[in-house]
């Protein structure tokens, strides 16, 4: 014990330090202002002072979506963890298992199905928290059994992506991914199926030029960043200065690429009415 602390703890009048105070506040990414963590989740982990949508994972999206109570987790497909025995600083296993401890998480995607507004569907929800929400063997498969399982339920399929792209540990591998994921939403066309889109930030990659723009319908949440390269490299490629945001969901909205931008408060009422549209003819 330090001279200091021995002084203080003979004062009684020193207040002790409460635990916990450093939690209490959230510095948001988009304005730079301190928000009350209480509000801040009050209001679905969106800043209230300048509207900045904040990156969520997989239980905080199924809680803001599903009817309360309605859904469960359907369980991560079982791949190889490390196919390809990879190795760059570390030893890919090893991110694995730290991505996993940091999350508590399987992988990138986690599906589940439910309820919304009292319709069945099944939701898979990418984190990026986890390696990114890259896309590798386990993304693709547990892409494949959310799809499978909205084929059993007779529902729709929507996911949520956020995605720095393919994973470069496996390759090749990841890669298959891209058309796996294609022919699985075929299926789900050829039972008469809807499937959505919502674009969170951010989607790149081989997730942006494979499932994340192919869906019946296209949502993206505010100032999602969504394209396929980063846009460094595309002015270096083209030797010019590209529009401001242009790679924000605001900007690809006015050119076509999306059906419509919404704000979290909305996504859940707007999924509900698109589910009761599109599956009207399914449930007559």
């Amino acid at each position: 014990m330090s001279w200091l602390t021995s002084v203080r703890n003979a004062l009684s009048f020193v207040v002790p330090k409460k635990d916990g105070g450093d939690n209490l506040w959230h510095k948001c990414k988009g304005c730079g202002q301190m928000v009350f963590l209480k509000e801040l989740e009050d209001n679905l982990h969106v800043c209230p002072n300048c509207d900045y949508h904040e990156r969520i994972g997989p239980i905080l999206r199924f809680k803001y979506i599903f009817d309360e109570g309605s859904y469960t987790i359907i369980p991560l497909p079982r791949v190889q963890d490390d196919p390809l025995k990879f190795r760059d600083t570390k030893r890919y296993a090893d991110r694995i298992k730290a991505a996993r401890t940091a999350t508590a998480e399987g992988d990138a995607l986690i599906t589940a199905r439910g309820l919304i507004e009292g319709q069945k569907v099944v939701v898979g929800v990418q984190d990026f928290a986890f390696m990114g929400g890259s896309m590798g063997l386990a993304v693709g498969e547990a892409f494949v059994r959310g799809v499978q399982n909205a084929i059993e339920d007779r529902c729709p399929y929507i996911i949520f992506t956020a995605a720095g792209g393919a994973r470069m540990q496996e390759g090749i591998l990841s890669l298959m991914q891209m058309p796996r994921a294609t022919v699985a939403i075929q299926m789900l066309h050829d039972e008469g199926l809807p499937y959505i889109v919502v674009l969170t930030d951010p989607t790149t990659g081989g997730v942006t030029a494979s499932y994340a723009m192919l869906g019946d319908v296209q949502i993206a949440e505010p100032g999602a960043l969504i394209g396929f390269a980063g846009q460094r490299v595309i002015e270096q490629t083209i030797r010019e200065k590209l529009p401001e945001g242009f790679q924000r969901a605001e900007y690809l909205l006015e050119h076509g690429m999306l059906d419509m931008v919404k704000h979290r408060k909305e996504l859940r009422a707007t999924l509900a009415s698109l589910i009761g549209y599109l599956c009207t003819k399914q449930a007559a």
